[in-house]
């Protein structure tokens, strides 16, 4: 595995694989469950990964693909009132590169991956019950998108553990929105610390050093407020308003 991500083949897939893929100048990556036969499930929102309008689009190309891509005669659009798709890998992939998330990783791998969203602390479930999870949403959905709390790593980080941060009755665990969030936020943290140093590199390693734990205690495989939720008990939650995901406005 290395630093950044984990570069694999097609044929290593197996059903039930959390894949990804890096997006316009490895800004941002989108994420799907391989399922088998060709077939990605993934979360999007309203089936389209850019063009939604918002101001996200032009910050993070969020997870749009390197080129303009027409999806193929095999794939599955979202259903009415959701984003969830099925797409061949072909379609899924857009023109980039196959990566594959990785679960179950020791804290020590885990603090020196540069980025997040590339792997987690959390332990996966058998791939028959992943499987039947995306399935799942893709009939039934997974709620409103929301790059920071509801996206395509959240709906794959879901279907891999069936685990759900439940805080406030919203939903979020995406490694690579910690991330966008946490290296600013880090560097405002880290500024009273650096009172006790002028050294630029001793600045520099006490902003990554906040960053790091940062990200670590935001992963899903640490923290104290995530249960395991079935499929079916959260789209029931989802259908009463049990959990609330507020979509994005265009900006």
């Amino acid at each position: 595995m290395g630093l950044l991500s984990n570069r694999v083949d097609r044929d290593s897939l197996k059903p039930g694989d959390h894949i990804y893929s890096w997006r316009s100048a490895y800004i941002y990556a989108h994420h799907g469950i391989y399922v088998g036969d060709d077939k990605v499930i993934h979360f999007t929102r309203r089936g389209q990964e850019v063009g939604t309008g918002t101001v996200l689009d032009l910050l993070l190309v969020s997870s749009g693909p390197t080129q303009s891509y027409v999806p193929c005669d095999s794939c599955i659009p979202p259903q009415e009132g959701h984003g969830v798709v099925s797409s061949c890998l072909n379609c899924f992939l857009g023109g980039g590169i196959l990566y594959r998330f990785e679960y179950a990783v020791s804290p020590a791998l885990f603090l020196a991956k540069a980025r997040g969203g590339t792997c987690t602390l959390a332990v996966s479930d058998e791939a028959e019950a992943v499987v039947y999870r995306a399935n799942y949403l893709l009939t039934n959905g997974f709620g409103c998108y929301n790059i920071f709390k509801n996206n395509c790593e959240d709906f794959a980080i879901y279907c891999k553990t069936g685990l759900l941060i439940l805080n406030q009755s919203t939903m979020g665990q995406s490694g690579q929105a910690v991330s966008i969030i946490g290296g600013p936020l880090a560097a405002v943290i880290a500024t009273p610390l650096t009172l006790i140093t002028t050294n630029i590199y001793g600045m520099a390693a006490i902003a990554v050093g906040v960053y790091c734990v940062s990200r670590y205690a935001a992963d899903v495989g640490m923290r104290n407020d995530v249960v395991k939720v079935s499929a079916e008990d959260l789209t029931k939650r989802l259908a009463i308003g049990a959990l609330q995901v507020i979509d994005q406005p265009s900006l």
